[in-house]
């Protein structure tokens, strides 16, 4: 404690709500709420349905080619150094390789540039197109580390719905209404994060039109790339690169199930040129400039984990997630409270809905998750979170026995709270 008649003034005493209140808007923190909910001495194990890191069971443990390749990139010492700001060019290559199977117009190493993890392929975009006045167009429901990077950054946040009834469809007449002479981008997730959703050629397409009738990009976030397991075929946004200005965000985390990786990548797909005209590309790499991208042995690992991951992993992790998403979609069927409009077709999530009317002191979302990891010892994650209230985000990206053991203990916790007619 400073002593003295006059206390000292200190110059870096600076307000930063923003950044605090930001920090309220994660996955992270709604479940670290959630979590000192817990009861101590329960001793069944707890059940976490909702975060998408599947990587601590064993199911879903990566492919050992990769853990290989780590190891290799390791043991050469040729990855020791800095990386370039954009990532080393072998890793790029590969990445484009990758990418290139689903697109007519091929990208190139020099539209990809590495990042650390997805999260910060979220950050450099937003960064790069903020500036005084600037609004982009959200899903409602949608990840909301995209709200979180535009609020720390000032940008005005506009939300667009998706439409449940429609399988989580754009609202594109919403979408349009939104927009101004001031909006810079719109953001989908596909295959869908938090809705399970996968959108089809024909509405991709029709969101290229529309966001190039507003004269705005269309960032894509691809982190699920591939996970899909229901009728609807899985198509990259930047085959209408040629129509719309497309940023492509993705990562290893998901696919290879490895988010403690950290490597991630931010694409161009512009056949146009126009991001290039518009110094865009440069102001991405600006920012790399004045960051720190991925390590550099991961990525050093890149070009052996994507040459010879055989297809026959990548089939295992798809048939557990069709089989726990029908585990899930069935088991939510005998629960009279929660309804799931649309049975998940993609990524490890669903979206449902509370019909509060039918149960007793649980008088939103929030409470239902804090009361449910209380008596229960099941981690959900509340609607809120994610922009849809009293709606609820379960991931099935878990063993199938702990999916069912934790459903079975939402339906008895739903029960309990049941009113009685």
């Amino acid at each position: 404690m400073e002593s003295g008649a006059v206390k000292k003034k200190w110059g870096f005493q600076v307000k930063q709500e923003h950044i605090t209140a930001t920090a309220t808007l994660t996955v992270r923190s709604a479940l670290t709420i959630i979590k000192q909910n817990l009861k101590e001495n329960d001793p069944r194990p707890i059940i976490p349905l909702g975060h998408g890191d599947p990587s601590a069971f064993p199911c879903f443990r990566t492919t050992p080619v990769a853990e290989d390749a780590v190891v290799d990139a390791v043991r050469s010492a040729e990855f020791n150094c800095y990386s370039p700001s954009v990532g080393i060019l072998p890793a790029r290559m590969a990445i484009a390789g990758y990418l290139n199977r689903d697109l007519p117009c091929k990208v190139s190493p020099d539209d990809v540039h590495l990042t650390a993890g997805c999260k910060q392929a979220i950050q450099v975009i937003l960064t790069v197109l903020a500036r005084p006045g600037a609004n982009i167009l959200l899903p409602k429901p949608g990840f909301p580390l995209y709200e979180a990077n535009a609020r720390h950054t000032r940008l005005e946040i506009r939300h667009f719905d998706l439409l449940p009834e429609k399988g989580w469809e754009v609202d594109l007449d919403g979408l349009e209404a939104l927009a101004d002479e001031n909006t810079v981008a719109m953001v989908i997730v596909n295959p869908g994060n938090p809705c399970g959703n996968v959108f089809t050629y024909q509405h991709l397409q029709k969101i290229a039109e529309k966001a190039r009738k507003l004269g705005i990009m269309v960032i894509s976030d691809e982190v699920y790339d591939h996970l899909t397991f229901g009728s609807t075929p899985y198509v990259r946004m930047g085959v209408f690169g040629s129509t719309v200005p497309v940023i492509t965000l993705g990562s290893m985390s998901k696919r290879w199930i490895v988010p403690g990786w950290r490597l991630g990548w931010l694409v161009t797909s512009d056949p146009s040129g126009i991001l290039q005209e518009l110094r865009i590309v440069d102001s991405i790499k600006g920012y790399l400039n004045i960051s720190s991208g991925p390590a550099t042995f991961v990525q050093g690992a890149v070009p052996q984990i994507f040459k010879n991951t055989k297809e026959d992993f990548f089939s295992k992790i798809v048939d557990i997630l069709r089989d726990t998403a029908d585990i899930c979609y069935d088991r939510i069927k005998e629960i009279p409270c929660i309804t799931c409009p649309r049975k998940p077709e993609g990524s490890m999530f669903v979206m449902v809905k509370l019909n509060l009317s039918l149960l007793e002191g649980i008088s939103d979302d929030m409470e239902f998750a804090l009361q449910l990891a209380k008596e229960e010892s099941v981690i959900v994650l509340p609607g809120m979170a994610v922009g849809m209230k009293n709606w609820l985000r379960i991931t099935f990206a878990i063993e199938p026995s702990a999916l069912e053991e934790g459903l079975g203990r939402i339906k008895a916790f739903c029960q309990r709270h049941a009113k009685q007619q």
